[in-house]
């Protein structure tokens, strides 16, 4: 399968939309997406996994780090995801009580995110 990662901009948020298999061979992809957002001042990221098919756990590494980047800018890192399968992955490793995880990139950008 194809994997390809695009960004846009929406108000004060930075959407990264991830479609694919974000595993292994992938993740350095992403990993140096977030780290050039991050250094180009983008501090408030939601990362769209609804495109995504599989994550194993470099992908969540990947994530994490992002994650850890923005805090000391007073960022936020938002999840869109609704896919069960990925979502499990989420639960069963306990970061689903790290992130915000969001049913749709609107909710992810509403005001009070």
């Amino acid at each position: 399968m194809d994997f390809s990662i695009s960004t846009r901009s929406e108000g004060a948020y930075t959407i990264v939309e991830v479609v694919g298999e974000l595993e292994v061979s992938t993740v350095p992809r992403l990993r140096e997406r977030l780290k050039d957002l991050i250094a180009d001042g983008d501090y408030h990221l939601v990362v769209d996994l609804q495109g995504v098919d599989f994550l194993d756990s470099t992908g969540l590494g990947a994530l994490v780090g992002g994650l850890q980047r923005v805090y000391p800018h007073d960022g936020s890192f938002q999840l869109v995801c609704t896919r069960q399968r990925i979502l499990k992955i989420f639960a069963l490793t306990g970061l689903i009580n790290v992130f915000s995880i969001h049913s749709s990139v609107e909710s992810a950008t509403s005001p009070g995110n």
